[in-house]
This record gives C-alpha cells, sequence and structure tokens, in this order.
C-alpha cells in the first residue's frame, strides 16, 4: 500500500525517528502497528492539519504514523512521511530536526529496491532537501539538488512534476543571479505547461510560474500566466483555485501599481491598485476561510497605496468598514499559523494606517489585544517563526506608542527567538528595531552596534533576500533601505563625538562601507535579483589613480552630508545642515531647467546651490591635492543630474570647466585599469528613422549616419549596424565574432527606476536592459571584459522618476564594460556628433575617458554655452 502524499511534498524538509520521543503518542503502538488503515487515516489527518497551518497536530499525527510504518517495516511510506515531516519542522523553524529528517528519508529510499515508485519518491524527496537548502541560503547546493530530482523526472517522463522542479530551480537561479538561465528555463516551462493535460496540477503550475513571473519584474508576462491560470481553473470548475489566482492576479496587479508609484506615473498606479482591489474582492468570492481573509488583508494594505491618490477621508472611510469585517473573519479562523500571521498582518496595516491617516481606525488597546492573542495561540502552536513576529510586532506597537521600556523588552524577547531558530530573514528586522529603541532612549553607543549587527545580518542575506522573502523587494524602501541609511546617519554624527582621530577614521569608513552597500542592494532591488557582488575593495581602487579624488554624498532628512576620499591622506566629512525637501526640490528644478535651451540662467541658479553643499568645502583640500578628477558615488535624486553642470559662482565657472568627472554606483563594483594600449576597434549601430515600436512613436534622429561617420574618421577599425542592420540577432554576430574593445549605440533609449522601462530601441523591438545584458555577454563571459567602453548616445531619464539614474546605473554595471557614457537627454542635433568625434579624437592620444570627456564637452562648450548642448554627457565606472 503506498500513501502518495505529493499534496504535501513539494517544499521543505523532515525528522529523525529518534527525535520522536518528546511527540505524545495518543494511540498504542500496538493498535497502530495492527492496523495499517489506522495509520492511512493518521496520514490523511496530518495532510489535513497541514493545510490547514496547523503544524503541531501534524507533526503529532504523522509522527505516530512515521512510527507506524516504522515498526511493520514499510519503509517507503516512512520515508514519505519523513519527508512531509520535514517541511513541517521548516514550518515551525525547527531547522536541525528538518535537515535529520530529510536525510533519514534519503538514507532509507537510497537503500530500496530501485522501482519507479521509489524513484518517483526519491525525486520528491529531493524536491523537499532542495526547498530546505535554498531557505537557509545554500541556494547553489539547493540548485544541485533539483537537478538530480529532475533527471528522475526525466527519466520516469513526469513532465507534471517535474515542471513544477524547474519553477523552483528558476528562484534558485535567480538568487544566484543566474538571470539568463533563469529566463530560459521560466520560457521552457511556459511553453511546457501548455502542453500538459488539463488538471488541477496543471493550474497549481500555472500559478506557480506567475508568481515567479512576478517576482522577478516581469509584471505583464505574471498576469498572462495566471489568466491562463484562471481560465482553466473555471473550466475545471474548481473554487479553491479560482480564488487562489484572483489572489494572486491581484498581488501581481499591486505590484505593479507600487512600482509605477514609485516612478511617479500616479495615473496607472491608481488604474493597477484598481484592478488589484478588484481581483481581491473576486478572490473572497467561494474562498476558504484563509484565502478571503488574506484577500480582505491585501485590500486594506491597497488602501495604504490609495492615500497618493486618493483623499485620506474617503481611504478612512473605506478602511473602517472593511476593518471590522477583517476582525470577525479572524476570529472565525481555527488557531493556526495562517490566524496568526493574519493577526500579525492586520495589526501592522492598522498601525500603518493609522499613522498615515492620524485616525484612530482601531485604538491602541484593540490592536494589542490581536497581537497578544496571535502571541498566546503561537505559543500553543509551538510555532517559534510565529511567536518572534507576533512579539516583535506588539514591540513596534509599543515603539509608536512611546512606551520605549516594554518595547524594547518584548523586541528582545523576538529578537532571542529569531536567534534560538537562525531565521535570520526576521532577525535584521528585530535588530533593526532594537536599533531605534535604543537611539531613541539616548544609548547612542549600544544602538550603533546594534544597527551594525544589522547591517551584517542583511550583507550575509545579499544572495538570499529575494529567495527567502519574496515580497521585500516590493517594500525594499521601507523594510530595508532605511537600516542602511539611519546607520549611516548615526556614524557620521557620532564620527568625532569622542574627539580621537582613529574612532574617527573607523567610522567613516565604515560609512563609506555601508553606502557601498546600500548602492549595491538597490542596483539588486532594481534587477529584482540579487545578482551583483563586490568585484574589488575601496582602497584599492583609490590607490589607482593619484590625480582622483572620490566624493561620497549622503541625502539625510535634515542635514547633507560628504565623505571625501583623497589619495593617501584621511578621510573628510563635511555637513551642511538642510533639509531633504530642500535639496530634493533643487535637484528637481535644476533637472527641470536642464533640458531647456535658453535656461542657462537657471541652471546657474538652482545648480550653485548644490556647489556649495557638495564641493566648497573641499576647495581648498582640492587645490592643495592636486587633483584633476572627481569621482562621485551620488545618493538618490543627485544621480539623476550631470555633476559638471555644477556651478562656481565665485570663479564663474562650471565644475567640467575644473575638474575631469566621472560617476560610479560604488567603487567596488568596477575595476579601475588605465585603457588598454591596443588599437581601438568598435561596434557602431544607430537608428536615425522614425519608429512605432510597442505602442511608442520614436521621432527621428537625423544626425545619426553623420555622427557614426564621424566615429569610423576617429577609429577605423569599426563595423556599421544603421537602421535596417540594427537588429539585436546581428548584434550577436558581431558580437560573437570579434572582440571590440568599444560598443557605440546612437539610438532612443530612456533610463528608469523600472527595469521594464529601462531600454534601448533597436529597427524593431524595445531591447530591456535585462536582455541588454544578455547580449553583451553571448559567447565566453570572460570576454565581455575586453569592453572599453559602452557608449549609448540619443538616450533619456524617464521623465517624473526621482530614481530614474537606477536603470543607468543597471545597464552600466551587468554590461560588463569597463565604463559606460551615456547621455541624461537627446540633444539631437550636430553637437552630440561633434561631441563624440571630439571624444574618441581625444582618447586615441592616450589619456584617461574621464579627461576625454571633459576636453570634448569644452570643445562644444566654447560654441554654445547652453549646458543643454554639453552637460547631458555622464560617465560611469571606469574613468582611466
Amino acid at each position: 500500500m503506498l500513501l502518495v502524499v505529493t499534496a504535501i511534498v513539494c517544499i521543505f524538509s523532515s525528522p529523525a525517528l529518534a527525535t520522536f520521543s518528546h511527540i505524545s503518542l495518543n494511540i498504542p503502538q500496538t493498535q497502530i502497528q495492527n492496523s495499517p488503515a489506522l495509520v492511512q487515516s493518521l496520514v490523511e489527518q496530518g495532510k489535513a492539519f497541514y493545510e490547514a497551518g496547523l503544524f503541531t497536530e501534524a507533526l503529532q499525527v504523522l509522527s505516530q504514523a512515521a512510527v507506524g510504518f516504522h515498526k511493520t517495516g514499510d519503509k517507503l511510506n516512512q520515508a514519505i512521511v519523513l519527508s512531509n515531516l520535514a517541511l513541517i519542522y521548516q514550518q515551525l523553524g525547527e531547522q536541525t530536526q528538518a535537515e535529520l529528517a530529510i536525510t533519514q528519508s534519503l538514507n532509507l529510499l537510497n537503500n530500496l529496491d530501485s522501482s519507479k515508485d521509489c524513484d518517483a519518491i526519491i525525486a520528491q524527496a529531493l524536491d523537499v532537501q532542495g526547498k530546505l537548502q535554498l531557505a537557509i541560503g545554500q541556494t547553489e547546493i539547493a540548485l544541485s539538488t533539483w537537478r538530480k530530482a529532475a533527471d528522475i523526472y526525466q527519466q520516469l517522463g513526469d513532465r507534471a512534476t517535474l515542471t513544477r522542479n524547474r519553477i523552483n530551480s528558476a528562484i534558485a537561479m535567480q538568487a544566484l543571479g543566474l538571470y539568463r538561465q533563469a529566463q530560459k528555463t521560466l520560457t521552457e516551462v511556459q511553453q511546457t505547461l501548455t502542453t500538459l493535460a488539463d488538471s488541477s496540477l496543471k493550474v497549481a503550475g500555472l500559478n506557480s510560474l506567475g508568481n515567479v513571473l512576478r517576482v522577478i519584474g516581469d509584471f505583464n508576462a505574471s498576469r498572462t500566466v495566471l489568466e491562463q491560470s484562471l481560465t482553466l481553473a473555471k473550466q475545471l470548475q474548481s473554487p479553491t483555485a479560482i480564488s487562489d489566482t484572483f489572489l494572486s492576479l491581484g498581488n501581481t496587479a499591486f505590484a505593479k501599481g507600487k512600482t509605477q508609484h514609485q516612478v511617479g506615473n500616479s495615473d496607472l498606479a491608481q488604474k493597477e491598485f484598481q484592478a488589484a482591489f478588484d481581483f481581491y474582492q473576486q478572490a473572497t468570492r467561494n474562498a476558504l476561510a484563509t484565502t478571503r481573509v488574506q484577500a480582505q488583508l491585501n485590500q486594506l494594505s491597497l488602501l495604504l497605496e490609495f492615500f497618493s491618490t486618493k483623499e485620506a477621508t474617503n481611504t478612512f472611510k473605506d478602511a473602517l468598514p472593511l476593518s471590522d469585517q477583517i476582525l470577525t473573519e479572524i476570529n472565525k479562523l481555527v488557531p493556526s499559523r495562517n490566524s496568526v500571521y493574519a493577526r500579525i498582518q492586520f495589526a501592522s496595516i492598522l498601525m500603518n494606517l493609522i499613522e498615515k491617516s492620524n485616525t484612530p481606525i482601531f485604538s491602541n488597546l484593540n490592536i494589542a489585544q490581536l497581537l497578544s492573542t496571535a502571541i498566546e495561540q503561537a505559543q500553543n502552536l509551538k510555532d517559534q517563526q510565529a511567536q518572534s513576529y507576533a512579539l516583535g510586532t506588539l514591540g513596534r506597537l509599543y515603539e509608536k506608542n512611546n512606551q520605549l521600556a516594554d518595547a524594547l523588552e518584548l523586541t528582545e524577547k523576538a529578537l532571542f527567538i529569531a536567534q534560538t531558530i537562525d531565521a535570520s530573514d526576521i532577525l535584521y528586522q528585530w535588530q533593526w528595531q532594537q536599533g531605534r529603541l535604543l537611539k531613541q532612549q539616548g544609548n547612542i553607543k549600544a544602538a550603533l552596534k546594534v544597527y551594525d549587527t544589522a547591517y551584517k545580518t542583511l550583507e550575509s542575506l545579499r544572495g538570499n533576500l529575494v529567495a527567502t522573502n519574496l515580497d521585500v523587494q516590493f517594500s525594499f524602501q521601507e523594510s530595508v533601505e532605511p537600516i542602511y541609511r539611519e546607520f549611516v546617519e548615526l556614524q557620521l554624527q557620532t564620527e568625532n563625538i569622542q574627539g580621537d582621530e582613529e574612532i574617527s577614521q573607523y567610522n567613516l569608513k565604515q560609512a563609506r562601507q555601508v553606502i557601498e552597500s546600500l548602492q549595491l542592494a538597490e542596483l539588486n532591488n532594481f534587477f529584482r535579483s540579487p545578482c551583483l557582488e563586490p568585484l574589488v575593495e575601496i582602497d584599492k581602487v583609490v590607490e589607482q589613480d593619484k590625480k582622483a579624488a572620490v566624493i561620497y554624498s549622503v541625502i539625510l532628512k535634515d542635514r547633507f552630508d560628504v565623505i571625501l576620499t583623497l589619495p593617501n591622506q584621511q578621510l573628510q566629512h563635511y555637513t551642511t545642515n538642510i533639509s531633504q525637501e530642500q535639496v530634493e526640490s533643487t535637484v528637481t528644478l535644476l533637472r527641470q531647467s536642464l533640458t531647456d535651451v535658453a535656461a542657462t540662467y537657471e541652471v546657474k541658479q538652482q545648480s550653485q546651490k548644490i556647489y556649495d553643499w557638495l564641493i566648497r568645502p573641499a576647495e581648498k583640500e582640492l587645490s592643495q591635492s592636486g587633483i584633476t578628477t572627481l569621482v562621485f558615488v551620488l545618493d538618490g535624486e543627485l544621480r539623476n543630474i550631470p555633476m559638471g553642470v555644477l556651478y562656481d559662482q565665485q570663479q564663474n565657472q562650471y565644475l567640467m570647466q575644473k575638474y575631469a568627472i566621472a560617476l560610479t554606483p560604488g567603487l567596488q563594483l568596477f575595476n579601475p585599469k588605465p585603457l588598454q594600449k591596443v588599437h581601438l576597434n568598435a561596434l557602431i549601430a544607430g537608428l536615425g528613422e522614425a519608429r512605432f515600436i510597442e505602442g511608442q512613436k520614436f521621432s527621428a534622429l537625423k544626425n545619426v549616419a553623420g555622427e557614426l561617420k564621424e566615429i569610423q574618421t576617429e577609429i577605423p577599425q569599426s563595423e556599421e549596424l544603421l537602421n535596417q542592420r540594427f537588429l539585436d540577432s546581428n548584434l550577436q554576430k558581431e558580437l560573437l565574432a570579434t572582440p571590440f574593445s568599444i560598443i557605440h549605440l546612437a539610438t532612443h533609449g530612456e533610463f528608469s527606476s523600472d527595469p521594464e522601462r529601462t531600454f534601448l530601441l533597436t529597427w524593431d523591438k524595445l531591447l530591456k536592459v535585462k536582455q541588454f545584458d544578455s547580449l553583451l555577454r553571448v559567447g565566453d563571459r570572460k570576454r565581455s571584459g575586453n569592453i572599453e567602453l559602452l557608449v549609448l548616445s540619443a538616450c533619456k531619464t524617464a521623465v517624473g522618476d526621482r530614481r530614474a539614474a537606477l536603470g543607468l546605473a543597471g545597464i552600466a554595471v551587468r554590461a560588463g564594460a569597463r565604463s559606460t557614457l551615456a547621455s541624461l537627454w537627446s540633444v539631437d542635433d550636430q553637437w552630440t556628433a561633434k561631441l563624440m568625434s571630439e571624444f574618441y579624437r581625444n582618447l586615441n592620444t592616450g589619456i584617461s575617458k574621464a579627461q576625454a570627456l571633459q576636453r570634448a564637452q569644452l570643445t562644444v562648450f566654447a560654441k554654445q554655452k547652453s549646458p543643454y548642448f554639453w552637460a547631458p554627457y555622464v560617465l560611469v565606472g571606469n574613468w582611466l
């Protein structure tokens, strides 16, 4: 008798028989041993408990079933139950028990005679083991484990289960930054799913695929796949599957709306939010209680986002009846992990709504009661992870109510539990909360220590944060970025508090490191994948150029901080007391003026303010050190403006007239080596004709042909792809055939904080940033290091997107080129061709790329004083 329990076996781990001693067995073992039907009923009961989130109860009955199978010598079914128990142990945060369980399950299976049934169970157990490995950050090992399982599924011809396995593998590939492999896998999965017979497994596969596509930011594909899942679920007349798919559709629309809101597209954001609200409403119909509550909770979360597009009073009017309805539904739930997390999520949303609306939807006492019940239920369920979440969230409530001592006590309890079960993905949250509380209590020294610990926890999670918490990328600005910023703020505030120069330098170096890490974290979040890692150490980079200074800017709520790195000198730090709002409004006004040919006076008026904050305090040190190049690691909206345009009113000069300038999203991401002493060769491509692609109209760039001819004059060894020949297939063919040192693309393009809106235009398509990365890295990955320079002329940053320069930085670091030269707005006339020609002519003389750009800009400046013509070009990455 084979008990097939694949409905459970698909995610985490299982226990060793030696661990069953602590379980209270309610049924005599002799009775279990003599009744196979009773053992089977225990398995079914365990499955029901598991699906209801009653993990403690599921653990107990399945442990009894495992003992029963052990007594009767039924090793195959014993192994199945052990694998399912591993899932439960993992859910309960008992990592060691889970690992022991899955190990024993596999040991039992590997000692059995090979058969189709046995092989199928081995593959399922490997799937479980892979999920367990992924959850603890062993991503490469997990991927290897899943590949072993995939081999078995292929041998068995089990295409349906293989599909599920490959979706899991794609998640691991994403976590490892193997985007191209993940995308290829998902494409194959999508094709396979369409060929499978209609079944509930196919619905679940489509749903899983849609959710993964959402996670990697491909919202349109996610919605398409989920709509296919919905159509099939309706055909199968499965109310549960219909509700689950509507919930997933709502989540995709919600995520897309948040992304649109972040890039400043309020109209599209509101449209997506409304669609999500409607999907959630449909998910509540004929749904299981837990799905219905989750959909309602997500609707309430949406009302938080509506604050930017609706009147707060309307939001409050909508939130009040929905909150009452949710409370009624939650109180009906059977105590389980689902009910615990529903209470925690409800309490968190209420706290945020109250904070935004300044209106008590529920009293603090009511919210505290919700969380107290959650804590009690989690304790009864012996669910330590849920208990940690509930305690920490109650601590946050006390923090908001300014009851700091009580908040700290609760936070420390939550922290202790998270440490006990090694739950790093929640550990950093309570470390951050503890640091905030200590800071508010005035214990700055202790707060610094705790923030440092939280920062190190985040760094250790760099490659696994998305894998362990798939929603964190959509709340990055609320749940991750502030940890870095608040830590830097504390470091800079206390930099010289004791008057000890050694301590001061240590704090500044630490602050610089945290700034670098934040830049890296932002880019990984941009790509929806932890795909970037530091290449070199900061100090080794600084030593490369004795004439270059590195300037870090940090925009804080009420101050503007700068860290200056000079060759062979101690770090310098200076502060301007100014609000973040004033800095950002100045940058916004400057950005608007820069694209107006006649607004030179306004440009000077705004840019001189930024010069005074960023450069003026360092003028003496820069002059005395003989600095000729400035390398900027910029923060926030400063990345959307070219530094060369900063105006020194006292000397009546732009910064470009005094220094060669380069930008970098982080010194660790580029290895600055001088331009190799080789004959330059270039692949040059451009699009001069007007095009209408994917619903967008692109005007003609009349001077592109001339621009490419000018480049060929300076670099005769060039291959040209113009207009109809400018196809990604032709680019790929040329890149495979020849290792070019320069790639120059003169075409429309846009940089955005949304990777789906960051693209370059070819003759027949919009080449998105992730596709572009794949294109440039065709063939041997090491060959991408031959690309000394990538030039993108005629591009622009997305209008109204405050974080648009993330798109430029993203292209720069993922292209594999040492340096990227790009335009922040399109200058469609002969001056682009003139500047590019001068740039390449100077580059041929052996000077640095930054100096070549400076001289080219000076040449244009001599004839056109308006920054509109000479200022949009920025060099990102290696400046040498």
